[in-house]
């Protein structure tokens, strides 16, 4: 087996990605597996390495292309009809880190389910090197699926996420303890449908299973299961005094 060279990766991540949203045409038009000579060309080199059969590795992955294509639509729609900030279908596809983080994570998933070695790490890495938001390529993630800002995410390895759920920044979905021992098991939570995951949550252990329809607030430390239809969120208390005030100051419970 043969190292990718990284620099060849990040090309071809992003040459696939040109192919896929061509912004000279209809983005949303459905992927046709032709006249993409130089990606194929690109694939094959970096497959050479990893298998005794690029060029079959290559068609296989090409193949799939359309309906991943579809899938990452719906994922872009999800974003846009999710954000008010969103001006148009093309701004997400073109411009957010969460739908890149995301079209990574498709392709690499795509590749690790090849059995292909080192590259599915490789692509989730990449993206988390340029967008902050790390997830394994062994996680598995429903569609649509929403990241809005995304920086600090982390998605582990055994991670399963259902449909429609929504992923804020610095949201952590990890396991209990980091033990090599625990390779094999499922260590990571699992998020079921129609779940809103706040900013700074932090959800661990295998066992650990977030409801359908359910809500996570802001900076939530979770390492229990929660039933469907639920809102957890975590209460502070913030003092706040002026010049002029007692000395017990003004209390907010947020």
């Amino acid at each position: 087996m043969t190292i990718p060279n990284k620099k060849s990766v990040e090309i071809a991540v992003k040459k696939l990605f040109k192919t896929l949203f061509p912004f000279t045409g209809d983005i949303t038009a459905p992927f046709t597996d032709t006249g993409h000579k130089t990606v194929r060309d690109l694939l094959v080199l970096i497959f050479s390495g990893l298998t005794d059969d690029p060029v079959d590795l290559t068609d296989r992955l090409m193949g799939r292309m359309p309906e991943i294509k579809t899938i990452l639509l719906k994922d872009a729609s999800f974003m846009f009809e999710s954000d008010p900030a969103a001006r148009s279908l093309e701004e997400v596809i073109a411009i957010y880190p969460g739908f890149f983080a995301i079209y990574c994570y498709r392709i690499a998933h795509e590749l690790e389910r090849m059995s292909v070695p080192l590259l599915p790490r490789m692509i989730t890495e990449y993206a988390h090197k340029i967008t902050g938001i790390d997830i394994h390529p062994g996680a598995v993630i429903g569609t649509p699926f929403s990241i809005d800002h995304g920086t600090g995410i982390v998605i582990g390895e055994t991670t399963s996420i259902g449909n429609h759920v929504k992923v804020y920044q610095g949201v952590t979905l990890g396991a209990l303890s980091v033990d090599k021992s625990k390779a094999s098991r499922k260590r990571h939570p699992t998020i079921e449908d129609n779940v809103i995951l706040y900013a700074g949550c932090t959800i661990l252990g295998g066992n650990t299973v977030v409801g359908h329809h359910s809500i996570i607030g802001g900076n939530v430390w979770l390492t229990e299961s929660v039933a469907p239809f639920c809102v957890v969120y975590h209460k502070s208390e913030i003092i706040v005094k002026g010049k002029n005030d007692s000395p017990e100051g003004y209390n907010f419970i947020i």
